[in-house]
């Protein structure tokens, strides 16, 4: 292994780190504009990150170690899985174990352990968004797989910097299959990450918040590291959409470090143009019931069947 393979790695760890809060704050700078109104600042994700690290953590008599040590297992789940998805390159150290399907579980141990904290003090609004994620997560993993199989059947594996250089090097045509799971991974980002229509990450309303129900027994450094770790989680999937529908301009291979440095302003475009993109989505569409999520999900997982069906039956 090569140093411009660890080189590689490590710039993509520190690039998602540090870039996470900026792109969050690009889309609600979008939004505001889209919707007319004066947008915050760019920087705002980043100021009240540090505003928390500076504040004195209050935790509930009745907390337990669990909710204490979960903010530090989410943000640690979000970092190993910007680790292995290529954002920049394809040529990792961790290649043979960066398994997509592993990179479902991280999100899935993430989930798992931001819900028992969320329930662990026992408060109504806790219990309600551990609920309510839960079955966000039931519905959204299958999609997501589904999605992940369709590109493992294109490229023969599983491996997600393997698919993206297969991917990325094959002969340009038209993929019917990829259009199909490219809707439903639309569908499953905004799901899982809290966004309009399945949530409104801008509201505390008990009737629809769902991420936010479950992070409002967390203050100081613990506050931070969840939404840290939710800004990273909002970069993973756009780095996954990236990987698997917009290969192009990712340092592939053996790439030299000319290929790496002009994958950065490729991935700064392309985090331009999805930012936008998902704002206008969240723009142009309203807030579903949340009763209404397993349709909107169960919506996704077909588009994601779809695509499956088409590659196997077409072969496109």
């Amino acid at each position: 292994m090569n140093a411009t393979a660890w080189t590689t790695q490590v710039l993509e760890v520190l690039a998602a780190l540090a870039v996470a809060p900026l792109f969050l704050g690009w889309v609600n700078m979008c939004r505001a504009w889209l919707q007319n109104r004066r947008a915050p600042s760019l920087l705002l994700p980043y100021f009240g990150i540090r505003k928390l690290f500076h504040k004195d953590a209050v935790i509930a008599e009745a907390a337990s170690p669990l909710f204490r040590a979960a903010p530090y297992v989410v943000f640690g789940a979000m970092v190993a899985a910007a680790a292995i998805i290529p954002s920049m390159g394809t040529g990792l150290p961790f290649t043979s174990a960066a398994d997509a399907i592993a990179l479902v579980g991280l999100f899935a141990v993430a989930r798992v352990f931001l819900s028992l904290a969320a329930m662990d003090i026992g408060t109504a609004f806790g219990t309600l968004g551990a609920r309510r994620e839960m079955m966000v997560g039931f519905l959204a993993e299958p999609a997501l797989l589904m999605v992940i199989f369709v590109a493992s059947l294109i490229s023969a594996t599983t491996a997600l910097p393997l698919i993206t250089e297969r991917l990325a090097t094959q002969a340009l045509g038209l993929y019917p299959s990829l259009a199909f799971t490219a809707v439903a991974f639309t569908m499953v980002l905004l799901a899982e990450n809290a966004r309009i229509p399945v949530d409104n990450p801008a509201t505390h309303l008990e009737l629809t918040m769902i991420h936010e129900a479950m992070l409002l027994e967390y203050s100081a450094r613990h506050l931070a590291l969840m939404e840290w770790a939710s800004a990273l989680k909002l970069f993973n999937y756009a780095c996954i959409g990236f990987a698997l529908f917009v290969p192009w301009g990712i340092a592939t291979g053996d790439a030299g470090p000319l290929d790496l440095v002009v994958s950065i302003p490729v991935l700064a475009g392309k985090l331009a143009v999805a930012g936008a993109w998902l704002a206008l989505i969240e723009t142009l569409s309203a807030k579903l019931r949340v009763f209404r999520a397993p349709e909107f999900l169960a919506t996704a997982f077909l588009f994601a069947v779809l695509g499956m069906l088409v590659h196997i039956l077409l072969g496109a």
